[in-house]
């Protein structure tokens, strides 16, 4: 089952993300089927693809409970 979920980037104590469709069971920082965007908590800058999040949403994707909130706050879902 594919996943929208976040994969760590950055250094340490200064983590970035980005916003990725993977496979639920591979690690959290393999390989992505498809990058939709990135969030940086620390300055709380983000930058999402909402046409394709909003196709892929379409095709039976399921989002963590984390991107649900950030895609909440950023007005793509309701």
């Amino acid at each position: 089952m594919l996943k929208l979920r976040l994969k760590r980037t950055g250094r340490k104590r200064s983590p970035s993300y980005r916003l990725v469709i993977m496979e639920n069971t591979s690690r959290r920082d393999g390989r992505p089927v498809d990058e939709l965007g990135y969030y940086d908590p620390t300055t709380k800058n983000y930058q999402f693809d909402t046409e394709r999040i909003k196709q892929w949403l379409n095709y039976g994707v399921q989002p963590t409970q984390t991107v649900v909130s950030l895609l909440k706050k950023a007005q793509i879902i309701s």
